[in-house]
């Protein structure tokens, strides 16, 4: 079966080669022996983990060959940083980085003005999760990163989230192949609803009551629409630990709002 030519900067996908992990080490082991030409072939052998990637940013009007000239900066980045001693796969240590790069390109990019305060602490975030990646092999939670960098946890995340991609008010969120449901119906008119303050303040005394986690949860799940695994990797616990707590702070708020 013939494969289909598709060129990206210049480049056949169809031809790029994978390496595996062995060719991987050997070809490591030589450029940190001095051998330019290693380099390169790695550069060449792991362009298929920078399209893997690009395809997270498909909706972004953006033009692809502009992102993948970046992802690529990224995964050279990568290569020349990447240390053998830490028994840490190279897709592992390489797909944060080359994230990073895009995005940074993009919030460089994008028309939406963030304040200079915000921005240099997205920066500064970015580029302490990126040497915790490199020294420890894994991505530290937002309590890591808000205890070294001395700021608050709602800091960070308020620094993170204000650097994210505008969405559409008309963007798909939900379709079971009935009628779709888009963003701007999850928006309340608050001009237009008659809102019971009593039943406000209980739901907010009641939230109160929860324990630290559990409102953290029920506000990443809720208010930001992150998964229980998203929450569970920023946490540093288990997805059914995630699922058990937020299933628990309904439950409470059940009992407490009857």
């Amino acid at each position: 079966m013939s494969r289909h030519k598709v060129e990206i900067s210049g480049v056949n996908t169809a031809n790029i080669k994978v390496l595996t992990n062995l060719e991987m080490r050997e070809l490591f082991a030589k450029m940190q022996n001095g051998d330019s030409l290693a380099r390169d072939d790695l550069v060449n052998g792991n362009l298929k983990l920078v399209l893997s990637i690009l395809k997270r940013f498909g909706n972004t009007k953006e033009n692809m060959n502009d992102l993948f000239q970046v992802g690529c900066i990224g995964l050279i980045k990568a290569i020349d940083n990447f240390d053998l001693s830490h028994e840490v796969k190279f897709s592992t240590y390489a797909v944060p980085m080359i994230l990073g790069e895009i995005r940074r390109y993009l919030r460089d990019n994008t028309s939406i003005r963030i304040s200079r305060s915000v921005k240099d602490l997205s920066y500064q975030i970015i580029k302490l999760k990126d040497d915790i990646i490199k020294e420890e092999g894994k991505e530290p939670s937002y309590e890591k990163i808000a205890d070294i960098l001395g700021v608050s946890r709602f800091d960070i995340v308020n620094a993170m989230d204000a650097m994210l991609d505008p969405v559409s008010m008309f963007e798909p969120i939900y379709n079971d192949g009935g009628d779709t449901i888009y963003l701007y119906d999850q928006i309340a008119d608050i001009g237009a609803s008659n809102v019971d303050r009593e039943a406000q303040m209980s739901i907010k005394n009641a939230i109160l009551e929860l324990s630290t986690r559990e409102q953290l949860i029920l506000n990443q799940r809720y208010v930001m629409g992150k998964t229980q695994m998203e929450i569970a990797e920023e946490l540093t616990i288990s997805q059914a630990q995630v699922s058990r707590l937020e299933k628990n702070a309904i439950n409470t708020l059940k009992k407490r709002l009857q």
